[in-house]
């Protein structure tokens, strides 16, 4: 799924626009006990409480992809017979009717999360009558392509709220606000089936991490039994890790650059050209980046290994999980240095009398702590 599709899914999760009837639960204790379950009409909500409940739900579908949300895809074998896809069929073709597969669902959540703290699982069931788009992607609402049925899954922590002071406008007098519980937003959650090329996609999910640095594989691999990438995070660690440790002599300032200036110049130019699908490179890719910036043979075939050893010879990285396109950042022990990736013309760095130094152009509009300073 690209960010278009996963759009177009996001808006439908509003009041006026879903045909989401009810919504499944059960309640998780902090030792991972069920407590308790609710099959909770929409219809008997107020508006108020709908709103909210949808806009929680909706969360799972916010994020980056690549970053937050995850594509997964099974094997053919799976789809044609696994105990896994039988599940997430049988909770979407029974719209969460089939109380066995739900049960199985929440009792596979529960053994293999580990969570902490207490929280829910909600499961709600949509069906969209897709509208029909003209090859010049005007939409024709009344022209259905096709009905797309989906469930939409979200895991969120229930936390307690701290004891605040209150006001009475109506009392016209302060009073105490007891601590009680509150739902979070998602921390974790999937839709099956994918949504691609606005069509249902058997084959794929869609695995929501908020957690950039943990994004839990033990839950992808009790309800889908696929690998999961590792998370944002680590990627973005991993890569940088591997650069240092390989191009030893060459982990100059100005290759390190310019390789963090052509990932940003491939991610602007992606969305300058407003393409759908997400936005990946391959190791060969990264590898052809260093040989332009003049690292030794022997360096890139040294990043050639680790890169397999780390994520797999075939593995896409997404650019926007290994740079910051907004910033750059020089870190020593003891100080940062927030650099526009725009002006990184304005840093060098100097020996000088034996000792290392990183210097930084600052001919006008020099701030301590916003105090302006005169450099003399």
């Amino acid at each position: 799924m690209n960010e278009k599709e996963i759009g177009e899914l996001r808006r439908r999760l509003r009041p006026d626009k879903n045909a989401i009837t009810h919504v499944r639960g059960c309640y998780v204790n902090e030792n991972r006990e069920i407590v308790s379950q609710f099959d909770q009409s929409l219809a008997l909500l107020s508006q108020e409480e709908s709103e909210l409940l949808l806009s929680t739900v909706r969360r799972t579908l916010s994020g980056g992809v690549g970053k937050n949300l995850v594509n997964l895809e099974f094997e053919t074998a799976q789809v044609v017979d696994s105990p896994e896809h039988r599940l997430l069929m049988a909770l979407r073709d029974s719209a969460l009717r089939d109380e066995e597969a739900v049960q199985t669902l929440f009792q596979t959540v529960l053994s293999s999360l580990t969570l902490e703290g207490s929280y829910l699982i909600l499961l709600t069931h949509d069906r969209y009558d897709v509208p029909f788009r003209s090859r010049d992607g005007a939409e024709q609402p009344d022209a259905s392509a096709e009905v797309y049925s989906y469930v939409l899954c979200s895991i969120c922590p229930v936390k307690q709220t701290k004891l605040a002071l209150g006001y009475s406008a109506h009392a016209n007098a302060f009073h105490d606000l007891k601590p009680d519980w509150a739902v979070s937003p998602p921390e974790l959650g999937f839709l099956f089936p994918d949504f691609d090329d606005r069509s249902t996609n058997l084959y794929g999910a869609l695995y929501y991490a908020r957690d950039l640095k943990e994004n839990h594989p033990e839950l992808v691999d009790a309800v889908f039994r696929r690998p999961l990438p590792p998370p944002a995070a680590v990627q973005k660690e991993t890569f940088h890790a591997i650069l240092g440790d390989t191009l030893a002599e060459d982990s100059s300032l100005g290759v390190v650059q310019a390789v963090h200036d052509q990932l940003r110049e491939l991610i602007a130019e992606h969305k300058e050209s407003g393409e759908a699908e997400p936005l990946t490179i391959s190791k060969g890719a990264v590898k052809s980046m260093l040989k332009s910036c003049g690292v030794l043979e022997s360096h890139i075939a040294a990043f050639d290994a680790k890169y397999d050893e780390a994520f797999g010879p075939e593995a896409l990285l997404p650019p926007r999980n290994l740079v910051d396109a907004r910033k750059t950042e020089l870190r020593t022990p003891d100080v940062a240095i927030q650099v526009s990736p725009e002006r990184s013309d304005l840093v060098q760095t100097r020996v000088l009398d034996g000792v290392k130094y990183i210097l930084i152009r600052a001919d006008e509009g020099v701030e301590v702590n916003g105090v302006p300073v005169r450099i003399s």
